[in-house]
């Protein structure tokens, strides 16, 4: 999904090489330690036995916390607790170092509720509020939590049910079933929570307030009846626990590296599944479809964008106004942009490629552009780097490529001093991703939006970090609004070859979106599907020539 304006490798991993075509399947937890994710086994112990700090992990066994919180079965992944456990940890670390926090301080979070289709009673699909989710995993409704920064001791509070719930919703659970599935040392009622606090004399309750800069929503802050009777500060929490979510931990990784396997596999199936005649939201259909089936995938991050033709060119098509509704043309090229989550962890891939299997000479030369810029970046990340620099340099190679295509001329440092590449890039070159598509923490206090075209649409601003997960999403696209503005700007259309340009219109737009870790010494790429012309060509004429499809080979599995 776009970084847009605010309002093959055959190890244990997939990582960027000059060309590739495989990726291995994502490791499992609790199957063995790799050279950058260290054995569970060993977080735990550190979890249990954190020196000097006073944390305290209570009755939790090392057993409790390898357990899973969350697994579909089958080969879907199995996802401890212990990966909420040490994110609790570190937000109390970075709170207790925080000198405006107090002892005997108190995280107070709100979970999400369910909602109705507006005024009515069907009831949409529930998805955990996205803090909520990072401290402690739960995926009910209408719950709240608690962790005390001194000790790390952690409470949820969960609702009382009524008898009739049992009717039509099934098993009423007691508290203590929620302690042993999440791995918290004591669950309540949300009808007790006043007098639960109350008895444990909390100096102060700190909330989550603060504005997300992507949205520019703000967060929901925690509330109960008799909450006044506390002293609270809603300051502070916000940004400590943003920052703790921008870093990756090993454990989080694993997740992302799971949605993006079963993301890329149902990319991969949908260009083996493409031909002329087709609807765009038929592919759509076919990525939700081998997502849910294959990895456990509920819900999508984001709306999915099946964009064809000139479609190709809308950036946030698939919206209730254009929902994936074109028929497929021979010749078309398609721009599909789509991203399964699994227990809330998202992944976010966009694959360019011909509705027929081969590139025209046009389509090729604006593709490859694409990709040398993607790459371009790639061998560019490293912690330190800043990330307004890799946007720079994806616009540069855009335009130095627009000008050996001959739609461009004349000096590109001109070109970039009147930020012509932001005529044909308008979005961000990416974003932080996690439990959110666009993930927090883009730009906390003392980092600033350039107000520059193209930069200004950038998600953060950031360094980059050890443990950052991104997008690298580079694209060169003909809108013809922003071409026109060009044309009209005797600044920028001085370098535009308006023949050759109209030539494109109607072209639609090219777009290579990966998923990147940041490494110690560069990024692992997370994302594998094929990507250069020929990887793509060959691997187009491979799948449509196959006589079985995952589709038919599904519906056959009774």
């Amino acid at each position: 999904m776009l970084a847009g304006a605010h309002a093959g490798s055959t190890g244990a991993r997939c990582f960027f090489t000059a060309a590739r075509s495989r990726c291995a399947p994502a490791r499992r937890f609790g199957t063995g330690p790799s050279a950058s994710s260290p054995c569970p086994v060993q977080l735990i112990a550190e979890l249990r036995h954190k020196t000097g700090s006073g944390w305290d992990m209570g009755r939790d066994s090392g057993s409790e916390l390898l357990r899973p919180s969350f697994w579909l079965g089958n080969d879907t992944l199995k996802v401890p607790v212990a990966l909420f456990a040490l994110n609790r940890r570190r937000l109390c670390d970075r709170l207790r170092q925080n000198k405006d926090v107090q002892k005997n301080s108190i995280v107070l979070l709100q979970g999400g509720e369910e909602t109705q289709r507006y005024c009515t009673d069907t009831g949409i699909v529930f998805r955990q509020e996205s803090y909520f989710h990072w401290t402690f995993g739960v995926t009910e409704a209408g719950c709240f939590g608690t962790v005390d920064v001194d000790t790390g001791r952690s409470m949820i509070f969960v609702p009382q049910l009524p008898e009739s719930y049992a009717v039509w919703m099934g098993k009423i659970h007691p508290p203590e079933y929620f302690k042993k599935k999440y791995a918290v040392d004591e669950v309540h009622y949300v009808t007790e929570i006043s007098n639960v606090l109350a008895s444990k004399k909390p100096s102060v309750l700190l909330t989550l307030r603060g504005v997300n800069t992507d949205s520019g929503n703000i967060s929901k802050e925690a509330s109960f009846e008799g909450i006044s009777q506390f002293n609270v500060n809603n300051k502070i929490l916000h940004p400590e626990i943003a920052e703790c979510r921008v870093i990756k931990t090993d454990m989080e990784l694993e997740v992302l590296r799971y949605t993006n396997k079963i993301s890329s596999e149902a990319h991969k199936e949908v260009m083996k599944a493409v031909k002329a005649g087709m609807k765009e939201y038929e592919l759509e259909s076919l990525f939700q479809h081998y997502c849910y089936t294959r990895g456990g995938m509920r819900h999508t991050s984001y709306t999915c964008i099946c964009g064809s033709g000139e479609n190709s060119s809308v950036l946030h098509y698939g919206h209730a106004g254009a929902p994936n509704d074109k028929t497929i043309e021979d010749g078309d090229l398609c721009l599909f942009d789509m991203g399964g989550e699994y227990y809330c962890y998202g992944s976010d891939i966009t694959c360019t490629f011909p509705a027929n299997g081969k590139f025209t000479p046009d389509q090729r030369a604006i593709y490859e552009a694409v990709l040398k810029s993607s790459r371009a970046v790639m061998k560019a990340v490293k912690p330190g780097v800043a990330w307004p620099d890799m946007h720079r340099l994806a616009d540069r190679v855009h335009l130095e490529e627009l000008t050996k295509i001959g739609i461009l001329k004349g000096n590109v440092d001109d070109m970039v001093k009147v930020h012509l590449g932001a005529i044909f890039m308008p979005h961000g070159l990416g974003h932080l991703l996690g439990i959110d598509v666009h993930d927090v923490g883009g730009y906390p206090e003392g980092v600033d939006r350039i107000d520059l075209p193209g930069l200004r649409s950038l998600r953060t601003a950031r360094n980059l970090e050890q443990g950052m997960v991104l997008t690298i999403e580079p694209g060169i696209y003909f809108i013809d609004h922003l071409l026109d503005q060009a044309l009209c700007d005797p600044a920028q259309s001085c370098f535009i070859n308006n023949d050759v340009l109209q030539c494109f219109r109607g072209f639609g737009g090219v777009r290579i979106e990966d998923d990147i870790a940041v490494t110690a010494s560069g990024m692992e790429l997370l994302t594998c599907v094929p990507r250069t012309v020929e990887e793509i060509e060959a691997f187009m004429a491979e799948g449509q020539s196959s006589v079985k499809s995952f589709d038919s080979l599904s519906s056959q599995k009774q």
